[in-house]
């Protein structure tokens, strides 16, 4: 039999949480949220009748505990129910914060509770995914043993496949997928304002970027960062970067600061390669840095 599970935040991770365990078979004991009308949503897609807008109401008989309320609240929220003695002894409390270790948790200690967290490497856009969200994905986990061992029976049984990452290095680990998610959403919008300030139209844009940028993650997918670098400085063309700067400083000056940046750090990257030789490597830098 599959352990219970309450859930303490109804937003768009808690909803897909509550929503795919109860299609795996998983209980779901109870629903508390700041928002009761989102608990009371989530209610009828998972079928129970335990909600609540006091989280250790709905926690106390649970056998697992997801805190997925804003990260700025998640210590607070674990600590009333604590205080609340809102933990079952030996129940598993987890956190879903990409950027927050589970030392966050410590409180839940104090009822005998083992903590972990557990951060799905996916975006949440809606509280209505077309699709699972966590099919094919991976969850990253980290805590106690025992919270990370039902973390990744739990990650399993949703569909995804598990990370076990380090406590101490949590804030890193974030970065990594805030640049990967969130900051290639700017180099998206950098590379679409250039191709737009060439007249291009923004549904053109993205027609004609689209296999570009797909191609570009399969060659990386196959040959790595490295040899999956392309273009105008791994292959030494210094003319090409020059005339590059100059129409962007003409047409769009407030993008050639970030462009140079960019330019710059992939200078080391086409070195590694071996295809950049020195003496371009330093007049490159020395045109970026200008």
């Amino acid at each position: 039999m599959k352990p219970s599970i309450a859930i303490v935040g109804c937003g768009k991770v808690g909803t897909a949480i509550g929503k795919f365990l109860a299609e795996a078979g998983y209980n779901i004991a109870g629903l508390a949220s700041k928002s009761l009308s989102s608990a009371e949503r989530l209610a009828d897609i998972v079928k129970t009748n335990n909600v609540s807008k006091i989280p250790w109401e709905i926690t106390k008989k649970a056998d697992i505990v997801f805190l997925t309320t804003p990260d700025n609240a998640i210590a607070d929220t674990c600590n009333s129910i604590s205080i609340h003695s809102g933990f079952r002894k030996n129940a598993v409390v987890l956190h879903c914060s990409g950027a927050l270790p589970s030392t966050i948790l410590s409180s839940a200690k104090k009822c005998n509770a083992f903590i972990g967290s557990m951060h799905p490497l996916q975006s949440f856009a809606s509280t209505a995914p077309a699709g699972n969200p966590f099919k094919d994905i991976i969850i990253s986990v980290e805590g106690e043993e025992v919270a990370v061992n039902k973390a990744r029976k739990i990650a399993k049984d949703l569909g995804a496949k598990c990370l076990t990452i380090k406590t101490e290095a949590k804030a890193l680990y974030h970065a990594s997928a805030v640049v990967a998610s969130n900051y290639l959403v700017t180099l998206l919008d950098l590379s679409f304002r250039l191709i737009k300030a060439a007249g291009i139209t923004d549904r053109e844009a993205f027609k004609a970027l689209k296999p570009l940028i797909q191609g570009t993650l399969s060659n990386v997918e196959k040959a790595g960062i490295v040899d999956g670098l392309t273009g105008p400085i791994v292959r030494g063309d210094i003319e090409t970067v020059k005339r590059h700067l100059e129409e962007i400083g003409s047409k769009t000056p407030d993008l050639l600061s970030l462009y140079k940046i960019l330019g710059f750090h992939t200078i080391d990257i086409a070195m590694a390669g071996g295809d950049l030789s020195k003496s371009s490597a330093q007049k490159l830098k020395k045109i970026f840095i200008d």
